[in-house]
Formats: structure tokens, C-alpha cells, sequence
């Protein structure tokens, strides 16, 4: 039985790809040791004094000046001379990540990368994966052991203080590297499983967020078509963009007009009922495929989920759902193109201060104006008579329109707000807070301030005949921004006065 992890020497890298075939090793080395001696531990073949240890890998760059080949770039290089570090997890889900900002580095700072062992332990929780449970595994006197034999999660390393911009170095530390350590991507990772009924590994860089059903329904209904094989020669070649689809306790259904893919149909792990956010994925072979994920109601729900959807790094997501209708104006069905947000959610007031900003983000509104006019063929003047781009006032409050209009009105007036939702304004702003580009496409369902109140019948009938046409401009919307760089997406509006080099 092994006592210690193999002993990694620290090493310099001016190749990104060999770089993260040593982090590899250094990862899956550790973590087999780790998952050994549990075994061991389950097992009662421990019987050592010491806590059994292992740690995560580190990138690391010293770097004498601060320079970008390219000044409309907003990451890829260090904000001043010094030493930049980070720790890393899950080669296996991030190493294409990991490849593309360590060329970024070595391109912009003409200087080796350095990989090695950190001494940040690996949670054993961690280690022995998404679908391992210490609690339904182990009897209650090995449970109560766990912590005296291994390293158990760290909250106090798993917080938020460098996306919040709150994280001060000190004087004989390194500098961060990336917005996230290895131990809170870790548990952002677990957390998927659990809230989303898929792994990690599934997720696609463009994340859809709706507060529907229906609109999870329907996206289901289209990728199962797509998965399906046809001989129409156009209607394959758009099917063939996609190897895969997913849906909660990972049942993966492979294109059937794909040949010699090596990717297998599998039934995946047989759920008795979903999950509370549950997440579908329309997957293309290098990423850039479709997550979907019905997030329910409410600024709390949206703000988990994006807490832990951002360590992922998606290079976008929307909101697609419905809203209230302020304006008299409106008609029910009429679309809401959100360019500012009155955010009265709360949720992230400690975080991100309602007094700043969350600007819009000229790339997402173009593709999603353009993906209205595409889809609904309304041009121009044209568009105006289905969609108006306003203000939306995000609220904690399901009944708002209980409270007394004097007090509510004034505020949403001054505010120019045209439509009132849950959840566009906490999954905007922690788009901005996480430096993922984001955009919000609302449908008026109900205008309870002229009388028109979302009631059983009326908004059954409305979610039937206008689900498919939104949900399709947000589809299209995706393969727009598909064909933007990652560069242009992550744009600079996005990053800080002193930001990780890492997008």
C-alpha cells in the first residue's frame, strides 16, 4: 500500500500542450492515490497515524513585463510584472481550456509556464468523483474518521473574493492566475451533478437558462429529431453539427447519422424524478453545442446555478423566458430585448452592488436582434411592432402586483422599465461579475398592471403558441454567436482594472 503520492518535480513549459499532458499526469496520479486509500480506509486496512494527503497541480508564469500582442485582447496576459499562479482540476473536462490560455501566456510573455504539485489539498470528496456519496457509502463511525484520515472540503478556500474583485495577495504570495481555484471549481462540479442530473463533463459552451417547461419540452422534441437519422441531404448536413444529446442522469442518445464515431448510446443512471434545475445537452464533438437548463423560479435559483455554471467558462448564455408586460403598448406574445436592468432581486447585493452597472453587450444584442428578424421576418422599422428594447426590472417578489401602485409605479417609471421578471437581472449581473458574456429575450406573458393577469387558461394557450418561435430565435441566436471569435465575445467591457490573465 502506498504511504505517499509519487513525487512531482516542478517543471518549465514552452510547449501548451505538453504543459497540460504533465498536469494530467500529476492530477490522475494524485487522484488514483487519493481514491486507493480510501478503499484502503473503507476497508479498515488503514492504520497509519498521518493524514493521508494529496494536492492539486499548479500553473505558474513570472513574468518581467506586461504586454498583449494584440491591444483589442482582453485576457491571454499578466496586468504587471510578477508571479501568477493557480491551481487546476479536471484536465479531463478543462484541458482544451487549459491549452488555449497557457498558448495565450507563452504568446504574450515569451516565457515558460511553470506546472507543478501545490500544496492546496484534494478534498476526498473530490477525489472520488460526481456520483460517490461518503453519507450512503460509509457506516457512522467510518464517517465520523473521514476528517482525522483525509482533507475534507475548505470553505474558507472557496470563495468568491477574486471574481469580486476583494482578493488582495499577500506580500510573499503569488498573484491569482484565474478567477477560480481548483477547490471551488471542484465543488461547482459536484454541484452540477446534483442540481442539473448530468455531469460536468456534458456541458456545452452555450448555456440557454429559461424558467419554463415548456420551452424544455420543446427543446427536447427538436434535439431528438435532430438525433434521428434522415436521407434529406440539407436536413442531415445541419443534423451532422451535432455528435449527441443528453439529458438528466446522463443518458446520452448518439446522432444516428453520424458512422464510425467511436460514441456510444448510453441509458445512463435511471432517475425517479428530475432533478431541481434539470440540464439537457445538444453536444458538438469540440464543445460548442447547446446546454439548456430549466432553472425554475426565482433570483435564487438563478444565481446558484450561475455560480457554479461559471466556472465551466461558457463563452455565453441567455435567459429565454417570460415576463409582464409595464407598457399599455405591449401586446401579450411581443418580445422584450433587455438592454438595462432595474435589479431589485437582492440576491447579489453583497457580491455586486445594485448602484453598479451590468451593461449590454453589443455583441448579444446584435445576434439576438438579428435572430428575431430571422426567425419571426420582421426587418428593420418592422421590428418594432413585436419587440421593444427597454429596461427590465428584475424582483424578488412573485405577487409584486399585490403591493400598492403608488409606491411601485413611480419607481418603474423612473426607471423606464417595459417589463417586470425574477430572473433576468441576477443572471445578467452574475454574468458580469463572472466575465461571461450574457443577453436576456423575454416574452410578454401577462400585463397585470392594464388588467390582463396571467391566469390558467389565457396563459396555457399562450405558452402553446408561442414557445417554439422563441425558443428557436434563442437557437439561432447560439449558432450566430457560434461564428463570433472567443476573443470578440470576452470582450474588455467585461474585465476589471487588474484582471486574471485567464478568460
Amino acid at each position: 500500500m502506498s504511504k505517499t503520492p509519487k513525487n512531482f518535480k516542478s517543471k518549465k513549459f514552452n510547449n501548451a500542450e505538453e504543459a497540460v499532458k504533465y498536469i494530467s499526469e500529476i492530477y490522475s496520479t494524485n487522484i488514483a492515490y487519493l481514491q486507493e486509500q480510501f478503499r484502503n480506509f473503507a476497508e479498515s486496512k488503514i492504520t497509519q497515524d498521518k493524514k493521508i494527503r494529496a494536492c492539486y497541480p499548479y500553473i505558474k508564469i513570472t513574468s518581467t513585463k506586461a504586454y498583449r500582442s494584440d491591444s483589442r485582447h482582453s485576457y491571454g496576459f499578466v496586468a504587471r510584472p510578477g508571479d501568477y499562479m493557480t491551481t487546476v482540476t479536471r484536465p479531463d473536462i478543462f484541458d482544451a481550456y487549459f491549452q488555449h490560455q497557457i498558448n495565450l501566456l507563452l504568446k504574450n510573455h515569451g516565457t515558460d509556464v511553470e506546472i507543478g504539485v501545490s500544496d492546496t489539498p484534494i478534498p476526498v470528496h473530490f477525489a472520488l468523483g460526481e456520483n460517490f456519496h461518503l453519507e450512503k457509502d460509509l457506516d457512522v463511525e467510518k464517517l465520523r474518521q473521514v476528517p482525522d484520515v483525509f482533507d475534507i472540503p475548505d470553505l474558507d478556500i472557496m470563495d468568491d473574493e477574486i471574481a469580486n474583485g476583494t482578493y488582495a495577495a499577500a506580500a510573499h504570495e503569488a498573484h491569482p492566475l484565474a478567477l477560480f481555484t481548483a477547490p471551488r471549481a471542484d465543488i461547482s462540479l459536484q454541484r452540477l451533478q446534483h442540481y442539473c442530473g448530468s455531469g460536468a463533463r456534458h456541458f456545452q459552451n452555450y448555456i440557454i437558462f429559461t424558467n419554463y417547461q415548456f420551452y424544455i419540452d420543446e427543446f427536447v422534441t427538436m434535439c431528438r429529431d435532430i438525433m434521428a437519422p434522415t436521407d434529406d441531404p440539407e436536413l442531415k448536413k445541419q443534423r451532422l453539427e451535432y455528435e449527441a444529446f443528453v439529458e438528466p442522469g446522463n443518458k446520452v442518445t448518439v446522432n444516428r447519422n453520424l458512422k464510425m464515431t467511436g460514441l456510444q448510446d448510453d441509458p445512463g443512471k435511471v432517475i425517479s424524478r428530475l432533478p431541481q434545475m434539470p440540464a439537457y445537452h445538444l453536444k458538438r464533438p469540440d464543445g460548442s453545442g447547446i446546454t439548456m437548463i430549466n432553472i425554475g423560479v426565482g433570483p435564487s435559483n438563478a444565481k446558484t446555478i450561475t455560480d457554479h455554471v461559471a466556472v465551466l467558462r461558457p463563452h455565453a448564455w441567455l435567459m429565454l423566458g417570460h415576463c409582464a408586460g409595464l407598457r399599455n403598448s405591449q401586446n401579450l406574445g411581443d418580445y422584450v430585448l433587455a438592454h438595462g436592468y432595474l435589479r431589485e432581486d437582492n440576491i447579489l447585493d453583497g457580491d455586486l452592488p445594485p448602484s453598479i452597472p451590468i451593461p449590454a453587450l453589443a455583441e448579444i444584442q446584435q445576434a439576438l436582434e438579428q435572430a428575431v428578424a430571422q426567425v419571426t421576418g420582421h426587418k428593420g422599422y418592422d421590428l418594432k411592432k413585436i419587440m421593444r428594447t427597454g429596461t427590465v426590472a428584475t424582483t424578488d417578489d412573485r405577487n409584486w402586483e399585490l403591493r400598492e401602485s403608488i409606491r411601485q409605479n413611480l419607481r418603474l417609471s423612473q426607471s423606464r422599465a417595459i417589463a417586470m421578471d425574477m430572473e433576468s437581472g441576477t443572471i445578467a449581473a452574475n454574468g458580469f461579475r463572472f466575465r461571461v458574456p450574457y443577453g436576456t429575450l423575454l416574452c410578454v406573458s401577462d400585463k397585470p398592471l392594464h388588467g390582463q393577469l396571467k391566469l390558467p387558461g389565457m396563459a396555457d394557450t399562450f405558452y402553446r403558441e408561442r414557445v417554439e418561435q422563441h425558443l428557436q430565435i434563442g437557437l439561432l441566436t447560439m449558432t450566430i454567436l457560434r461564428d463570433f471569435s472567443a476573443e470578440r465575445l470576452h470582450s474588455r467591457k467585461l474585465r476589471s482594472f487588474n484582471e486574471v490573465a485567464f478568460q
